[in-house]
């Protein structure tokens, strides 16, 4: 399927606006992306047209609402490949997804001297839940290290994986500097040993076709603002078996079955873990990005953002005072650097001036940011509506930073 990203920024109507007086260079998609029309017309068609509480109402509005978010779970269903409706959760984010995993399936099967994997890469999200839960079951957490090209060593990931690993839990795509994870083979290398893998979705799903199926993981999570849909809607992937076995996270609303003073029961999954009522518009917005995305083709926005990376990568490899932070082989959408002399937060803010935006600091990955020795860094992270132009005016805006600070 051919993708012409000139035509598809035209999809979205905050790229019209200036930035500072400057025509806007959004290059900061990794911490959330932007909305295409069609995302912002589905939220607002049911707030305008089809809002009600859903399920419980017998009464045509209620119906339709009910439609349209029970559609919407099917929609993710389809996108991730997953084999039933009953496997897609819908939470608030992926780092919700995360900490209903940790308190439940992590709290009924993690003990004292247990242990749980995880990578140098993490955000983190896939670091402190893990973390509290070794801390209250007198777990150990372990650490799979990161290469100098910001790799997972998968030598050593092997190595950690024992008899008394419990679960892995790893970034698809690292959020900090762009990495691929091998996850075929760190699943493959896990399930050989009986251990369940939970993946960290939220950077690759907006990137490129994802097939929980085929990629043989046990849960999967995602953010839906950073798949162009709206902020406050996430989903957990979760394999049936796990779910039916999983008490609830969080109780009251539609999880319930029956109540009575003496004896409570609960609802199947996946209503068992969404209590209260959901965010019936932004179900519609998160099944409105994924029409959306796949009226374009993942496989093509996928070569898009690796065209992009490889020409950002050589062009900010010119600049002689700038040192690239991860250097995978396979890396999609990031491009993580330091500035010699110039602070990575001084740099934001001046390239903010160009009418350039990036995001400056650890992004939520300090201990990764301990392992190559830097503060923080500038990242710019691209989307689907980035063109070449963009990252020109972006190695612009570095070559005139560098100058004020000469």
């Amino acid at each position: 399927m051919s993708f012409d990203p000139y035509l598809a920024r035209r999809d979205f109507p905050i790229l019209e606006r200036t930035n500072r007086g400057q025509p806007l260079v959004y290059l900061d998609t990794a911490a959330s992306a932007q909305k295409p029309r069609a995302v912002i017309d589905a939220i607002s068609d049911v707030y305008e047209r089809h809002y009600a509480n859903i399920h419980r109402g017998v009464y045509e509005l209620s119906e339709e609402a009910t439609r349209i978010h029970d559609g919407a779970r099917e929609t993710v269903r389809a996108f991730l490949g997953a084999a039933d409706v009953r496997e897609i959760v819908f939470t608030r984010n992926a780092t919700e997804s995360i900490n209903l995993v940790a308190a439940t399936f992590g709290r009924a099967n993690v003990g004292p001297g247990d242990e749980i994997v995880i990578s140098g890469l993490e955000h983190h999200a896939n670091i402190v839940p893990w973390q509290m839960l070794c801390q209250e079951k007198e777990a150990r957490l372990r650490v799979v290290p990161v290469t100098d090209a910001g790799e997972v060593d998968l030598e050593a990931f092997e190595k950690l994986l024992g008899d008394r690993t419990r679960l892995v839990a790893i970034s698809h795509v690292s959020n900090a500097l762009g990495t691929i994870v091998p996850i075929r083979e760190v699943t493959a290398a896990a399930h050989e040993r009986g251990i369940p893998v939970l993946l960290d979705g939220a950077q690759a799903v907006p990137r490129f076709a994802v097939d929980v199926g085929e990629l043989g993981c046990d849960f999967y999570v995602f953010s839906g603002h950073k798949l162009y849909g709206p902020s406050g809607m996430g989903v957990l992937y979760g394999r049936a078996e796990l779910l039916e076995a999983m008490p609830p996270y969080q109780t009251g609303g539609d999880m319930i079955e029956s109540v009575s003073f003496e004896k409570t029961t609960f609802q199947p999954p996946p209503q068992r873990f969404e209590a209260g009522t959901p965010d019936i518009a932004g179900a519609a917005g998160l099944a409105a990005a994924i029409d959306y995305l796949n009226g374009l083709g993942l496989d093509a926005i996928e070569q898009h953002e690796l065209e992009l990376t490889r020409y950002g990568t050589e062009l900010l490899q010119q600049i002689p005072e700038l040192r690239m932070i991860g250097t995978a082989a396979d890396k999609t959408g990031v491009l993580s650097f330091v500035v010699e002399g110039v602070h990575p937060h001084d740099l934001g803010t001046i390239l903010d001036t160009q009418g350039v935006a990036i995001r400056a600091g650890h992004h939520c990955a300090q201990p990764l940011m301990e392992r190559f020795d830097v503060p923080a860094t500038a990242r710019a992270s691209l989307g689907l509506y980035n063109v070449r132009e963009d990252l020109d005016k972006l190695a612009a805006a570095i070559r005139h930073a560098i100058e004020l600070f000469r």
